[in-house]
């Protein structure tokens, strides 16, 4: 792919997309909740939990279950045996009831103090093809074969202990992945990773964003695509370099703190903007989805309104979680499914809206502070030690 140029840049400004990059968040003072620490919250019954949000956070919790049931869990307070008893119940519960299920089987948890902070995501959908067009000249490039894992000995493992990804060169030394700017300006042209071809480098930036989207094409067909992997540079919010640099705020030259305000100010100053989105060297590939729904962390497809991404290092993947926020449209029960690049720490949420106009809107201006719990299967809490 060429650069990206001012004259693409500029074309991508005839439509703004609202979306939703949250605001900048403090790294966590453990690596673990088991390590922050839990203690007990409210009885479930207290929640006030609504019917239907019980119905579909019971959905969304049962297709979760085979995943919940295997995986290893890194927040260091469940095991796949304490989960059995509910995904067993999960199976054959009777929607009418779902309310009855999370008091029956689960206890709730507050994660350290608790404090949570929610933004949200949607599924975004951008003019693209599966063929290259006339005006379609950005590539969606497929996960790179050369992409892999350093060998032990090779580079210093992360602080996680797993090898870095990178690429071996041609004299077989280990060396990064190419970042964003080199991937824009055509490294990996050529070598028939491309999936698909967009027509707009801003509304793939921020489809690499949101991780998983549709594509329309001029004849209406739709291609679903997801995450297959990402280059292993870091990830930096851009939203959080404006805000660093006195752009996002209110008065004479302020952007609003949204993508909406984002996008603007990456219209108004072309230049600057290309400049700024390479500042996140992060680098999304993608793949082919074919199922009903997007696929998130734990494979399995995350639902409006119901799916949550969350730091599973704080939250167990597939556990429910209860949000009592400012924003009154994010209250209520979630299901842990998902994670992200810019949701990092303790009580740090990401809500899925779906996708469309309102899904749009409502995530491009999510940004929801107050309380979380995590519901842990019953016995959680004394097995810890917890009282």
């Amino acid at each position: 792919m060429a650069a990206v140029s001012l004259a693409m840049l500029l074309a991508s400004c005839v439509r703004l997309i609202p979306g939703g990059p949250g605001a900048p968040t403090a790294l966590p003072q453990a690596e673990s909740a088991a390590a922050l620490g839990v203690r007990p919250g409210p009885a479930i019954g207290s929640l006030r939990l609504g019917h239907g949000n019980a119905v579909a956070a019971l959905a969304s919790f049962r297709e979760s279950c085979p995943r919940v049931t295997s995986r290893t869990d890194t927040s260091g307070l469940t095991s796949p045996g304490d989960w059995r008893q509910a995904c067993t119940a999960a199976a054959s519960w009777a929607p009418a009831t779902a309310s009855r299920f999370f008091s029956a089987f689960f206890e709730t948890a507050r994660v350290g103090d608790g404090t949570a902070f929610a933004t949200g995501y949607y599924e975004p959908e951008i003019t693209g093809s599966r063929v290259r067009l006339p005006g379609y000249d950005v590539p969606i490039y497929g996960l790179p074969p050369d992409l892999v894992r350093a060998r032990p000995g090779d580079a210093q493992p992360l602080a996680n202990g797993r090898m870095p990804l990178g690429r071996y060169d041609e004299r077989g030394r280990f060396v990064p992945y190419y970042d964003r700017a080199a991937i824009e300006q055509g490294a990996l042209m050529g070598r028939g990773l491309e999936i698909a071809w967009a027509a707009d480098p801003v509304e793939v930036f921020f489809l690499q964003v949101q991780g998983s989207g549709r594509l329309r094409a001029p004849d209406g067909t739709v291609m679903r695509i997801g995450y297959a992997g990402q280059n292993g540079q870091p990830y930096t919010g851009i939203g959080g370099l404006m805000r660093e640099r006195g752009l996002i705020g209110s008065g004479p030259g302020k952007y609003p703190g949204s993508m909406q305000g984002i996008m603007q100010y990456i219209c108004e100053h072309p230049a600057e903007g290309a400049a700024l989105m390479r500042e996140n060297r992060s680098w999304v590939f993608f793949r082919e989805l074919n199922g009903d729904g997007p696929l998130g962390a734990l494979s399995v497809p995350v639902r409006p309104r119901s799916s949550v991404a969350a730091d599973p290092r704080f939250v167990p993947l597939g556990a429910p979680v209860w949000l009592d926020l400012d924003r009154g449209e994010a209250d209520g029960l979630w299901v842990a499914q998902d994670t992200g690049g810019a949701i990092k720490g303790a009580n740090r949420f990401d809500t899925f809206w779906g996708a469309g106009e309102e899904a749009r809107t409502i995530a491009g201006g999510m940004s929801g502070r107050g309380d979380a719990l995590i519901l842990l299967p019953k016995g959680t809490l004394s097995r810890l030690g917890v009282q």
